[in-house]
């Protein structure tokens, strides 16, 4: 069973800094805890054959520290912005290592962008939409060897109901992307 051990003070970090923000807001002094955090990219797949979209279901410890019966997330599948490289470029790399499916970049279709995690660190996410089929994979995935991804098919006919459904623990991100795709692509909606 998955469990949290411990807890203690971070000192040294590899992805994330703790900082002080002091700021002035009305003429009136004032002080804010943050994070400073990478950016991300994450990307809404539709399997065209499978008439399912492809999520990732992967162990979150801040879930698991709220939630210690279940800390597992369906999430896009999606990755920080840490590399010398497009968004896209990083995008392309995510997919292929978290879900297995090698989809060219001009194929990824651009959804939106907006923050995320505005009252601790104010993160830029980048929202993508790519189709695929089973001529696109090149693996299982399951992302990087310390990672344990499980990919996930929704079919599309359940996917408005898995949305709302909170015995399924999704970000919101998933939501919006499935909101979007039912609002933007009624040509698979209907065919």
């Amino acid at each position: 069973m998955d469990k949290i051990d411990s807890i203690t003070e971070l000192k040294e970090t590899n992805f994330i800094q703790p900082i002080e923000i002091n700021y002035t807001q009305n003429g009136i002094k004032k002080r804010w805890e943050a994070v400073l955090s990478h950016d991300s990219v994450a990307i809404l797949l539709y399997h065209k054959a499978k008439d399912a979209f492809v999520l990732v279901k992967q162990l979150r410890v801040t879930v698991l520290n709220k939630n210690p019966n279940n800390g597992y997330m369906y999430e896009l599948c999606a990755g920080i912005v840490d590399k010398n490289c497009s968004i896209e470029q990083i995008a392309k790399e995510e997919i292929l290592e978290e879900c297995g499916y090698d989809v060219p970049l001009e194929n990824l279709e651009k959804i939106s962008a907006f923050y995320t995690s505005v009252g601790i660190s104010g993160t830029y996410q980048t929202l993508y939409y790519a189709e695929i089929d089973e001529n696109m994979r090149v693996n299982e995935g399951g992302g990087l060897e310390e990672e344990e991804i499980e990919v996930i098919y929704i079919p599309r006919k359940e996917a408005k109901s898995f949305m709302f459904d909170e015995k399924y623990q999704k970000t919101t991100g998933v939501s919006l992307a499935f909101y979007w795709f039912f609002n933007h692509k009624k040509h698979i909606c209907l065919g």
